[in-house]
């Protein structure tokens, strides 16, 4: 055999040294790269170092009105009003052609109402006359929002509308294609809500053109609350989502494990949620999901079963639950670190810090009506057809109105004057 000379070996010994020398820099690179790439997904998916919130919305009702559902945009149900207490007597009623399911609006002066006539109506506050009415091709089942002299409101002909609040007049509308049950938050010049094509929408309200949608794997029948720059609804298909209000982005997916159709309230950051299943939720909405949570948990829980796991880990963002056996379809309200919501055939009353049950009240059908507080006092519908005014701290009953037929709507309070309507197709005005 040939043995290379000296001179040859050592040319050998330093071409694999330079070899070695260029493999650890391809490797560091690639390593600097891939640290790189983590961390940028890390800091895109947890922080919002690349996508910021926008966090200062400011539009909800001006004092002494009720321009949106449950009142405000966080869905706190809850007014500051102090002033003269309803006495459960009629003051006015306006009769529709259909029954009543959407919930009252009212800002100025006027009160608007849907039908499922297919109208919108626009009444006198103080004399409930008609001022005006829009006629859409189908149910009016969401509830108004009034913001900046426009009232926007879905139909189930499919159509996000605005018109105008003073004289009815359309100024736009936005075809979803498929029937719109939730209810507009607006805010900061845009329009929020979901449809039963599964989408939720963020659209200009000046035109009504479309600038996001997020989809979801149900309907989606929940009204959007939105705080601190998150949009937080709920869809059919079991989970909770909290968005970027301005992008659409999702940021969290919570589990409810039931169909999630009822409408999240926000208070400190925290969103309240119910599911159709009777389970209360609190809900960090500024908790983020870590990678692939809902492909994983399910493999997760089946090695804890077997023995072979750790317990996985609570769904992210979860702060505690309130378990009960009662179907719900009713959204919670809240105020004063209690939250109140319709279980079965009551009306509940816990602590927002603890999930502590503090009173019941029991009527004779389902409360699908979600609650309205103003002056100490809690007002709510039942499908026993009555409206009932309840002691805020007790549950103890103050007095009751009997329409006669399934109360589905949740009531609205103004200047001392509690508006609800029926599903006998009135809206009373009780004071």
């Amino acid at each position: 055999m040939e043995i290379p000379a000296p001179n040859n070996k050592e040319a050998l010994e330093k071409r694999r040294a330079s070899y070695f020398r260029r493999r650890k820099k391809v490797i560091f690179s690639a390593l600097a790269v891939l640290c790189l790439v983590i961390l940028f997904l890390w800091l895109y998916q947890f922080t919002n170092v690349f996508v910021r919130l926008p966090e200062s919305l400011s539009s909800t009702s001006q004092p002494g009105d009720w321009a949106m559902f449950q009142h405000d945009l966080t869905h706190s149900g809850s007014t500051n009003e102090v002033g003269g207490i309803p006495e459960g007597n009629l003051k006015w009623s306006f009769t529709a052609e259909k029954a009543i399911h959407s919930s009252p609006a009212i800002a100025n002066g006027k009160v608007y109402v849907g039908s499922r006539d297919g109208n919108l109506y626009a009444l006198d506050a103080e004399t409930g006359d008609l001022l005006w009415k829009f006629q859409t091709g189908s149910w009016v089942e969401s509830s108004p929002a009034v913001v900046n002299g426009k009232v926007f409101f879905g139909s189930n002909d499919g159509n996000m509308y605005a018109v105008d609040a003073d004289t009815g007049t359309q100024i736009w509308s936005f075809d979803a294609y498929y029937v719109v049950r939730s209810s507009p938050a607006v805010v900061n010049g845009r329009v929020y809500f979901g449809s039963d094509n599964h989408f939720v929408y963020g659209l200009s309200a000046e035109t009504g053109e479309q600038q996001w949608a997020f989809e979801t794997d149900n309907l989606v029948t929940s009204s959007p609350a939105i705080s601190e720059g998150i949009l937080m609804i709920g869809s059919s298909d079991g989970f909770f989502y909290a968005l970027n209000a301005h992008s659409g982005r999702l940021r969290l997916k919570f589990d409810s494990y039931a169909i999630a159709s009822t409408s999240p309230a926000i208070q400190d950051g925290i969103g309240y949620v119910v599911s159709s299943g009777g389970v209360i939720y609190a809900v960090d909405i500024k908790a983020r999901n870590w990678i692939m949570e809902h492909e994983l948990i399910p493999f997760w829980r089946a090695a804890y079963i077997y023995g072979i796991a750790p317990s996985p880990p609570l769904p992210s963002g979860y702060l505690w639950s309130f378990r009960t056996t009662m179907r719900t379809r009713s959204s919670p309200t809240i105020v004063g670190g209690m939250l109140y919501t319709g279980m079965g055939n009551n009306l509940i009353s816990l602590k927002m810090d603890t999930g502590e049950e503090i009173w019941r009240f029991t009527t004779d059908g389902m409360v699908v009506s979600s609650a309205a507080i103003a002056s100490e006092v809690i007002y709510f519908g039942s499908e026993d057809g009555k409206l009932y005014a309840l002691d805020l701290d007790t549950g103890t009953l103050l007095w009751d109105y009997d329409t006669g037929t399934a109360i589905t709507s949740s009531p609205a309070v103004d200047n001392g004057v509690v508006y609800i309507a029926s599903h006998d197709g009135t809206l009373y005005a009780i004071e």
